[in-house]
């Protein structure tokens, strides 16, 4: 998907709301446990009930690797009927992959190719060659960690570099921008740092931000939006435990589609 294709969806649809589907056995409803694959039945019906109202889907590859063979079977299915019945919602591999180049090349043909995700989250701490590769394949994206949501965050990305003139995260999205471009470059952001968007949006002015942290991790979509968005929007706002667990009964994708709307109808003022 291109940088125009995503933003013209974000319009039609007056939302950038990215549902993550980190769905874990012991917190689906129980009806689905006497199914055959009862990660791809949730996923499924998550889905067909948060598409009209999101334009993206993350799946956090560890949610199925921890299943083995069976958790990678589920997310083949769940990205084959996400490219199959909603081509125009963007996908995301939240894999954090980062290895030397020709691992990342593995990599990156595994995801791109392989699974035909739209993108790759990606930790940026080995440099360029571990990312270069993944830049590589048209239409695909890579997104690095930059400055996450979580408390562990200070203990490098917000550590002050050269003299305490900037901090490792700045200092990841200038090196980064030599790299790729705002057409197949974003940055995660964590909504929890929404004090350091207008920070971000200086170094990085037209490049998307994936942003988790809004929801079950409290971070604020007011904030995020008023500080983060840029003229093409440039935000998708992540969601997971607050949208795809909402409910525990056999309702629960359609109460899942409700959460979805509620968060859509936010956006679609602050667009």
């Amino acid at each position: 998907m291109t940088y125009n294709q995503l933003y013209e969806t974000i319009l039609a649809k007056k939302s950038y709301l990215c549902v993550g589907l980190d769905t874990d056995l012991s917190k689906i409803p129980p009806h689905l446990l006497k199914t055959e694959d009862p990660i791809f039945e949730f996923n499924k019906a998550i889905i067909d009930a948060t598409a009209p109202f999101c334009v993206a889907y993350k799946p956090n590859t560890a949610f199925y690797e921890c299943y083995g063979v069976k958790g990678w079977v589920s997310l083949s299915k769940t990205i084959d009927y996400l490219n199959k019945n909603y081509p125009n919602h963007f996908t995301i591999a939240d894999a954090k992959r980062g290895d030397i180049g020709n691992t990342s090349s593995m990599y990156a043909k595994a995801f791109f190719e392989e699974m035909n995700f739209d993108s790759v989250t990606i930790a940026p701490y080995m440099g360029e060659d571990s990312v270069k590769p993944f830049l590589g394949f048209k239409g695909k994206w890579a997104i690095l960690l930059a400055l996450t949501s979580n408390a562990g965050s200070k203990d490098f990305q917000e550590l002050q570099i050269e003299n305490q003139i900037e901090k490792l995260y700045e200092r990841t999205l200038k090196t980064a921008q030599n790299w790729g471009n705002h057409e197949n470059l974003m940055f995660v952001t964590g909504a929890t740092k929404a004090q350091e968007f207008t920070n971000i949006r200086k170094i990085a002015p037209k490049n998307f931000l994936l942003v988790p942290g809004v929801g079950a991790q409290g971070g604020s979509l007011a904030d995020v939006s008023k500080f983060g968005m840029n003229d093409h929007c440039g935000l998708l706002v992540n969601s997971s435990r607050a949208i795809i667990y909402a409910s525990n009964n056999v309702d629960f994708a359609k109460i899942a589609g409700e959460e979805a709307k509620k968060v859509q109808k936010e956006m679609a003022i602050y667009l």
